[in-house]
C-alpha cells in the first residue's frame, strides 16, 4: 500500500515529501502530496523519521458523531452535523510533544479519523464529496473538557497550541475506497482506550464532506476531524498517546507541562 507525506533523513539532514511504498518498505521523492510524481531515487523507510505534512488553512471539527460518545457525554443524538473550528496554530505532527498549559483543568485525548481535503470545494454534493478528498490519517482532538464546559462554546478548549497532533501520513482515498472500514484505536500508555469503526459514525464522511463545504470553501490541505468514538479520558504529563488508524498506522505523541513563567525568567537571567 502506498502512503503519502513528509520525511526527514537524519543522516542527510535533509526533509522532503515523500511517497511511502509500505511493501517495499521505500519512500520516493515527490514533488508534493497533491502532485505525487517521483523526483529522486527511493530511500530505506528505516532511515527515515515521518514529519507533518499538511499546512491547513483552517481545521473542521465535528462533535457528537459516534452513538456510543454521545452517551457517555449525557447529551442528545444530533439531527445534523455539529461544527467548530480549531486553530491552526494547534496542529503538530508525530513524535510531537502535547504540551498541557498551566491552570486550565482536566485535558482529554480524543483520536479521530482526519481526512484530508485535497482540491477547493464549495457546495459539493454527498455523491460527489470523495472525489475531492485527498486521504485520511490519524489526529488526536486535544480538548480542555473544563474550558469546553465553561464556555458554552468549543473554540478556546480545543485550539491550544499543539492541541491537534496529525499523521504520520495520508492513506490515499485510491489506496482505500471503503472509507467506512476504517478502523480506529486509542492507546493510552499502551492501553487501549478507544475502538471502532468508520461505518458506526452517525454522519458518513462523504456526508461531512459536502455539509462543511455548504458552509465554507475547503481548501487543498485543509482538514475535517470526524468525531470521536466512546471511551475519551484525562492525559496528563508525561502520558503516551497512540491514535491506530487501520489500515493506515499510528500517530504516537508524549504529553508534557508548559514552562512557567516564573522558570522562563530565571532560564533567561542565568543565560544573561
Amino acid at each position: 500500500m502506498n502512503y503519502l507525506g513528509k520525511f526527514f533523513h537524519p543522516r542527510k539532514k535533509i526533509k522532503f515529501f515523500g511517497l511511502y511504498d509500505s511493501e517495499e518498505n521505500l519512500v520516493h521523492p515527490i514533488e508534493s502530496i497533491f502532485y505525487p510524481n517521483k523526483t529522486g531515487a527511493p530511500y530505506n523507510f528505516n532511515q527515515l523519521h515521518p514529519l507533518l505534512c499538511i499546512n491547513p488553512s483552517k481545521i473542521i471539527g465535528i462533535g457528537k458523531n459516534y452513538k456510543a460518545h454521545v452517551k457517555e457525554m449525557h447529551s442528545e443524538v444530533p439531527t445534523e452535523p455539529i461544527m467548530f473550528l480549531k486553530a491552526p496554530n494547534s496542529i503538530v505532527g508525530p513524535d510531537e510533544k502535547i504540551i498541557l498549559p498551566n491552570d486550565i483543568g482536566q485535558v482529554e485525548y480524543e483520536g479521530e479519523i482526519c481526512v484530508v481535503i485535497k482540491k477547493e470545494t464549495e457546495n459539493v454534493s454527498e455523491e460527489d464529496a470523495m472525489d475531492c478528498v485527498l486521504g485520511y490519517t490519524c489526529a488526536n482532538d486535544v480538548t480542555a473538557r473544563e474550558l469546553q464546559k465553561k464556555d458554552g462554546q468549543w473554540v478556546r478548549a480545543k485550539s491550544f497550541r499543539t492541541f491537534c497532533p496529525v499523521g504520520p501520513w495520508i492513506l490515499p482515498v485510491e489506496e482505500f475506497p471503503k472509507y467506512q472500514n476504517l478502523a480506529i484505536t486509542t492507546y493510552v500508555n499502551d492501553k487501549p482506550m478507544q475502538g471502532a469503526r468508520a461505518s458506526s459514525m452517525i454522519f458518513s464522511i462523504p456526508r461531512l464532506v459536502s455539509f462543511v463545504s455548504r458552509v465554507m470553501t475547503l481548501y487543498p490541505g485543509d482538514i475535517i476531524l470526524t468525531g470521536t468514538p466512546n471511551g475519551v479520558g484525562t492525559i496528563k504529563k508525561n502520558y503516551k498517546i497512540a491514535v491506530e488508524i487501520e489500515p493506515i498506522g499510528t500517530l504516537t505523541n508524549r504529553v508534557t507541562g508548559e514552562v512557567s513563567t516564573m522558570k522562563k525568567e530565571l532560564t533567561a537571567t542565568k543565560s544573561e
